[in-house]
This record gives C-alpha cells, sequence and structure tokens, in this order.
C-alpha cells in the first residue's frame, strides 16, 4: 500500500501514536498494520518494536510477539516490562519453565506488586 504522501518524521510519530490507541480500542491489528511501516522505516525503534509486541500479544500472535520481546530484550535487557510481557506470552503459550524465568527477572528488575506476585518466588 502505499502513500500519497512523502513521509516525514512527523509522520511516522503520527503513525506511532494512531497504533496506540488502536490498541487500546482493542484492534491489535490495525495497530500492527501502522507499526509495520514505522519499523519498516525505523527498525531500530525499540519503543515501536514493544508496542508492536503488545499488539501481536493482544492479537494472540504469539510467536511474533515473543520474537518481538526478544528483540526488544537484547536492547534492552533491563526491561522490567519486556521480561514480564515475554513471561506472558510464554505463559499463554503454555511454556511455563520460560515464564517463570522471565517473571522472576521482571520482579528482579523492578518488584512491582504484579511481577512479584507472578514471579512466585515462595514456589520454587
Amino acid at each position: 500500500m502505499s502513500k500519497s504522501f512523502s513521509r516525514t518524521p512527523e509522520t511516522d510519530i503520527i503513525d506511532y501514536r494512531s497504533a496506540e490507541q488502536l490498541l487500546a480500542a482493542r484492534d491489535p491489528r490495525g495497530a500492527i498494520k501502522l507499526l509495520d511501516e514505522v519499523i519498516g522505516l525505523h527498525p531500530e525503534s525499540t519503543a515501536a518494536r514493544l508496542l508492536r509486541a503488545r499488539a501481536f500479544f493482544a492479537a494472540a500472535q504469539l510467536r511474533a510477539a515473543e520474537l518481538e520481546f526478544t528483540i526488544v530484550l537484547e536492547r534492552e535487557p533491563d526491561n522490567a516490562f519486556a521480561h514480564f510481557a515475554l513471561a506472558r506470552t510464554f505463559e499463554r503459550a503454555n511454556r511455563p519453565d520460560q515464564a517463570k524465568r522471565h517473571f522472576r527477572l521482571a520482579a528482579a528488575l523492578d518488584p512491582q506488586p504484579e511481577y512479584v506476585t507472578a514471579a512466585r518466588f515462595e514456589q520454587t
């Protein structure tokens, strides 16, 4: 799909913000479409990749979500949210051992109650 106008950095920001709104409105596939183009032009954008990972997760595209969360964590290994979201992805894909590892990393990096509860430290 080609647009009749030239892309600018502002266009990419608008698409990113629109994708956030689509995801919030429970339209993950619409968000993914917008983010595909943004990431195609800016593959280094960790924020866009993290948003696309969340959209893939919401669309139940678990392999794609796993890949995007993994890319984010390669760039930002201390991103507690990405660890937590990757753990949820593994949990949803019935991969509990991998989920447990990332829940615990998330809780260790940022001891938010939700992360600590999910990590289940008292159960080894």
